[in-house]
């Protein structure tokens, strides 16, 4: 599960896709749920990465 950190909110997602303006996000069954253009787009988390001792450093 993604969750992509908007300004208005949080759009939960499957996959997704950088293009040349934003990121498009997907749902399991390929949907697109939504396109997201870079300067809305505040963070996009992965939530099945484990987080190690220190909070900025993800461990794959």
């Amino acid at each position: 599960m993604l969750r992509a950190i908007i300004r208005d909110g949080i759009i939960e997602c499957d996959d997704f896709n950088h293009g040349e303006h934003g990121v498009d996000l997907y749902s399991e069954n390929d949907d697109l749920i939504a396109f997201v253009p870079y300067n809305s787009l505040v963070a996009l988390i992965n939530e099945d990465v484990e987080m190690g001792d220190e909070p900025a450093i993800a461990d794959d």
